[in-house]
């Protein structure tokens, strides 16, 4: 049976985990300058590591910090927050991370794939633990600013001093996570569900469904601009609802059509052999499977990735959506080249 969820408010969460002590972000991107900013305001003595001649070592000197080298910071600190991408996580950390993991330290990981699947060699003689805001970085900023936070995972994957709690609670008490509440969980379940959850429902299972619809509609001959305002421009009209209330919400929300249409055809959609395939899905990530073959991916040079990436940004739904937006000057509309 699965432990009783445990959420840990600031009356638990304190900062105390962190008093006198020194924390390295390590990489200035999405969760890094949000981390970075939000410790250093809490009143957390923050250093951070990146290239000071890239976008994001720039934009870590303008917000106040002088960037160094990963070796140094990991030299120099207590907790190491480590927000690089997953995929350079495993060569780095063996170049410039481990041989400055001396006892004591704590490695701190905001997403557990590298740690769960052993993808990276950690010593006995540190504490591991995880933060993971349910957020992007500009999310988990934005809000602290505001005076609030967003829901935050903890998880310890090892504890050598004894301490490995406190400290994980106090890292999620610096970035505005215990405002919102921090779950306690496991590097195993946030890793298998976070995957599972972007490959089959936000963005592969979206991502495909928008495709798909867009494609039955314009192959009928119903006008492409209509096809995108129904298959992807009011989607984020029912997310909205969703986020608020739920699906029940969503239904009370919609007209009495739109629901028995929901209620009736849905299923018809996502199939028991939909289902099937989610399960297989599951499997490949708890077993390892995708996480091997994402690395494998990453050091061929990313061939498959780049091939779809690239017939996806030039899909019709693509095209139409970037002249539609240009109208829709109140959206804020961002374009990627």
């Amino acid at each position: 049976m699965a432990e009783p969820l445990h959420v840990f408010y600031e009356n638990e969460a304190t900062l105390e985990g962190l008093q006198g002590k020194t924390v390295a972000i390590l990489g200035y991107g999405s969760q890094g300058h949000a981390h970075a900013q939000n410790l250093r305001e809490s009143g957390v003595k923050v250093i951070v590591a990146n290239r000071p001649d890239s976008a994001n070592g720039k934009l870590a000197i303008s917000h106040g910090f002088t960037p160094m080298s990963i070796p140094d910071a990991v030299k120099a600190a207590d907790l190491i927050i480590v927000t690089l991408p997953d995929e350079l996580q495993p060569e780095i950390y063996a170049k410039d991370i481990k041989p400055y993991l001396t006892n004591g330290k704590t490695f701190g990981a905001t997403h557990g794939l590298n740690v769960h699947f052993k993808l990276i060699e950690l010593p006995k003689d540190i504490d591991i633990v995880m933060i993971a805001p349910k957020g992007p970085g500009h999310l988990v900023r934005s809000e602290f600013v505001k005076g609030g936070g967003v829901p935050t995972l903890v998880a310890v994957h090892q504890d050598s001093t004894g301490n490995a709690l406190k400290t994980a609670l106090a890292w999620g008490n610096g970035i505005g996570g215990a405002r919102a509440g921090i779950i306690k969980t496991t590097f195993k379940d946030e890793c298998e569900t976070d995957l599972f959850g972007e490959q089959v429902v936000l963005c592969g299972g979206l991502s495909a469904l928008i495709k798909a619809g867009f494609e039955t509609l314009t192959e009928a001959g119903y006008p492409p601009e209509m096809a995108y305002f129904e298959c992807v421009h009011e989607v984020k009209l029912i997310v909205d609802l969703i986020y608020q209330g739920g699906l029940n919400y969503m239904r009370y929300s919609i007209s009495n059509t739109a629901e028995y249409g929901d209620l009736t055809r849905g299923p018809r959609i996502v199939t028991a052999e939909t289902k099937k395939e989610m399960k297989k899905i599951l499997d490949e990530i708890q077993t390892g499977a995708f996480a091997r073959e994402w690395m494998a991916e990453h050091k061929a040079g990313k061939p498959l990735f780049n091939k779809l990436y690239n017939a996806d940004k030039d899909h019709p739904v693509e095209v139409t959506g970037r002249r539609l937006r240009k109208m829709m000057k109140w959206i804020n509309a961002k374009e990627i080249s």
